[in-house]
């Protein structure tokens, strides 16, 4: 009996043990429920108001802010401080994250609240100055616009004061345990410096050609470079610099921003009106760069986007002129080499006698860990680069000359073109927009267009120095002042009916001043004329067909010739490229193979004797590449080709390697293979990379999308294949009615994953659907803002 009493008894501890295990469970799961609705709760009250009212220190008068079904602002005021007020507090509602990480970036903070893994990036923009010459720049403003930038920044401290009193602040700022320290007027404009730099310039491509003089023959430096400087023996008679090691970990801007305008007169359109299209191609992330809002008060009645944390309009339309912008890319930085005295290190030769150079302290606060003691130096050009990593040159050093970095007025120039009722007062305005230099394409609702390429360019009498560095001790190689402003590219109302650029070459042989060595590569510019040629009655629907088309001219002119160097085997698969009609869509399999393979020709071509760490300052090396291949189809000699092995060995190495990859990658049969199955665009939040927030911050997988890089609709990738790089705004408008325009914001307006305006524009984005904007828009929720 003993056994059988010894089973019960395991019996009764086994069922007490699972009710006190179903006990504890429930109270885990009570305990879990409790903290998601927390959670919950706790995101969900850090979405944004946006209907009922809020009192807002500071007003004058009541603010009235209507938001369409896409989520764009229309604010109305009846001041503009109030405006600007109002401004900086709707844009803090939806974007103080991106906002807060934007000045932090720039200003080379945010080891502050990341810790170290942000020390060099810090340490390069530290060294850069971007928050110097903003602070430098403020000073040039008027008070005007230093009011309208004060009361932009008093509208964003509002948000933030309510914020942090009310627990609201957006989950980002708890997960990082950080709060936003008060927006100042000089944010705003950090901000816009770091435009400039995204926009880049031309000191890498400039730090490469120096080092392929030095590692090259003068022959095979010649091939990469698109003129051989004569001044070039002198330079390389000095002591040389390691360029592989003085910029390590430079933070380099991203090679392809561009982007795509054009204006046509209403000669060539249906409405009798001009038509404007602008598509500007930067990074594609979430929260969008872009931010669109519509303003109102007595002096403004303008609509379009802007970058979060800036005030004003800076692409757009008011109720009588549309304008939009490309990047004019040209060469407005200069890497000087300096000869450091060996007795001073922070004196350089100038003319035969030692300057001082002024050591700037730029201590940099790291989270966790001990403040870092960091000195930037600058000389008479500006800071000394080539040693932000700590690779101190013992005499000879490389600082940067940028136009950035002097005072700038952008914003101010954005507040004036924002009020400009024709093209003069337009055109007085972009005279103080210095930086960076862009193309600006203009219409109004009287019939004109123009064109104006704008900005602080440099005069180099001899356009070769500005392939190298220059000598920094000498006169002789100063910049010989700027472009006088009425002499830039520009055109108004020109005989041909319409004007497009796409960062192209903006210049004749007959143009007078050097602008740039570097253009991007032609096709999209040509496609775009070759589409604007081809009707003559021209709608907005042709404006976003074209926005949208991925004709690849690169293909057109490259592919036969490539094929013809095949040899017999694959057949199947150079049948099935010979079909290609040429498009990057995609559900098609030519445009994976034929990008691929130009990327493995590429490769072939340069990585056997350029190291990878000196290959990311070889900017433009898609053009070169494609020059090589012109040269080959001439009949004439490329060394670079030749010493890879001759065209038909490079193109079939490039060939076989590219489908064995894709085999690899994609399974089946090269018939069946789609672009798009690994060209797709996921707009990644900054914090999707901590594992769990993913699914938050990046709901749905990438999606398949068309074009490319070369194509009209740009659509840029990385070595995944992910998109993360194109039109980040379009913008079509018919100048028959400049109360309306349409829009498309990609993914979204919303900064705040919960809203549903965080990623509701994605698939209209790729589908190519827009949205329309009224300058007077009263529909939507309503918030009113009171003193």
């Amino acid at each position: 009996m003993e056994p059988l009493k010894e089973i019960e008894h395991e019996k009764r501890k086994i069922k007490r043990w699972k009710k006190v295990t179903l006990v504890i469970t429930g109270v885990i799961m009570l305990l879990m429920a409790a903290a998601l609705i927390f959670v919950n709760a706790y995101i969900n009250r850090s979405l944004p108001e946006t209907v009922g009212q809020i009192k807002l220190e500071g007003l004058s008068e009541e603010v009235s802010i209507i938001r369409d079904e896409q989520g764009v602002p229309n604010i109305k005021a009846k001041s503009d401080e109030d405006l600007f007020r109002a401004q900086g507090y709707v844009q803090a509602q939806d974007r103080m994250f991106q906002m807060e990480l934007a000045r932090r970036q720039a200003s080379g903070t945010l080891s502050e609240v990341v810790g170290s893994t942000a020390i060099d990036q810090d340490k390069y923009f530290r060294t850069l100055g971007l928050r110097r010459a903003a602070e430098k720049s403020i000073q040039e403003y008027s008070e005007e616009a230093l009011k309208s930038l004060e009361a932009f920044a008093e509208g964003v401290n509002e948000y933030i004061a309510q914020a942090v009193d009310q627990n609201k602040l957006p989950a980002e700022f708890i997960l990082m345990g950080i709060e936003p320290e008060p927006w100042e007027p000089v944010d705003s404009l950090t901000i816009g410096k770091y435009m400039a730099f995204d926009l880049g310039g031309h000191w890498e491509r400039q730090a490469f050609n120096y080092y392929a003089m030095q590692e090259f023959s003068p022959e095979e430096a010649e091939e990469l470079m698109p003129a051989y400087p004569e001044n070039a023996p002198t330079i390389l008679d000095e002591e040389t610099i390691d360029i592989a090691s003085s910029f390590k970990g430079a933070v380099l801007p991203q090679e392809f921003n561009g982007s795509n305008n054009w204006v046509i007169d209403g000669s060539l359109t249906s409405s009798g009106s001009p038509l404007l299209a602008d598509d500007p191609h930067l990074g594609l992330a979430t929260p969008s760069i872009w931010y669109q809002m519509t303003l109102n008060s007595p002096d403004y009645n303008v609509s379009g986007v802007i970058f979060a944390g800036v005030p004003g309009i800076i692409l757009g339309h008011n109720e009588d002129v549309a304008w939009g912008v490309t990047n004019v890319g040209p060469d407005v930085q200069q890497l000087y080499m300096e000869k450091r005295n060996p007795e001073n290190e922070n004196e350089f030769l100038f003319e035969e006698k030692w300057e001082e150079a002024e050591v700037i302290n730029e201590p940099i606060r790291v989270k966790g860990e001990d403040t870092i003691d960091y000195s930037v130096t600058e000389t008479r050009h500006g800071p000394v680069i080539s040693e932000f990593a700590e690779n101190t040159g013992e005499s000879s050093v490389l600082s940067l000359r940028w136009t950035a970095l002097d005072p700038t007025t952008e914003l101010e120039a954005i507040l004036e073109i924002n009020k400009a009722r024709n093209w003069e007062e337009f055109e007085n305005g972009l005279e103080k927009f210095l930086a960076p230099a862009q193309n600006f394409v203009y219409a109004d609702k009287e019939g004109n267009i123009a064109y104006k390429a704008n900005g602080r360019i440099p005069i180099y009498e001899n356009p070769d120095d500005a392939l190298l560095p220059l000598r920094g001790w000498t006169s002789e190689d100063e910049w010989n002042g700027f472009i006088p402003f009425d002499e830039l590219p520009g055109a108004v109302n020109p005989e041909e009916g319409f004007i497009a650029t796409a960062n192209n070459k903006i210049t004749t042989v007959e143009y007078p001043y050097h602008i740039s060595h570097n253009w991007a590569q032609p096709y999209r510019y040509q496609r775009i004329i070759d589409m604007i040629n081809g009707k003559d009655n021209h709608t907005s629907k042709d404006m976003k067909d074209m926005q949208l088309d991925v004709l690849n001219l690169q293909a057109e002119e490259f592919l036969i010739y490539l094929l013809d160097q095949l040899e017999g085997s694959n057949e199947e698969t150079i049948q099935l490229m010979n079909d290609w009609n040429y498009k990057d869509e995609e559900n098609l399999p030519q445009p994976l193979i034929f990008h691929r393979w130009m990327l493995a020709i590429q490769d072939q071509i340069f990585s056997k004797k350029i190291p990878k760490d000196m290959l990311e300052f070889f900017k433009g090396a898609g053009q070169t590449t494609d020059e090589i291949l012109r040269t080959s189809m001439k009949g004439e000699e490329s060394i670079w080709l030749e010493e890879a092995g001759g065209i038909e060995n490079v193109v079939q190495l490039a060939f076989d390697e590219t489908l064995i990859e894709l085999k690899e990658e994609q399974v089946q049969e090269p018939a069946d293979w789609e672009w798009g199955k690994w060209h797709a665009v996921e707009f990644t939040h900054p914090l999707s990379s901590i594992g769990f927030l993913e699914r938050f911050y990046n709901p749905g997988a990438p999606v398949p999308v068309s074009g490319s890089r070369i194509t009209v609709r740009a659509a840029g990738f990385n070595n995944s294949g992910i998109v993360d790089h194109g039109a980040s705004w379009r913008f079509v408008m018919d100048l028959a009615d400049p109360s309306k325009a349409e829009h498309v914001v990609g993914p979204g307006q919303a900064g705040h994953f919960r809203s549903e305006w965080y990623h509701n524009q994605l698939g209209d984005w790729v589908s190519g659907k827009y949205h329309t904007t009224l300058l007077n828009e009263s529909d939507g929720s309503e918030l009113t803002l009171h003193p």
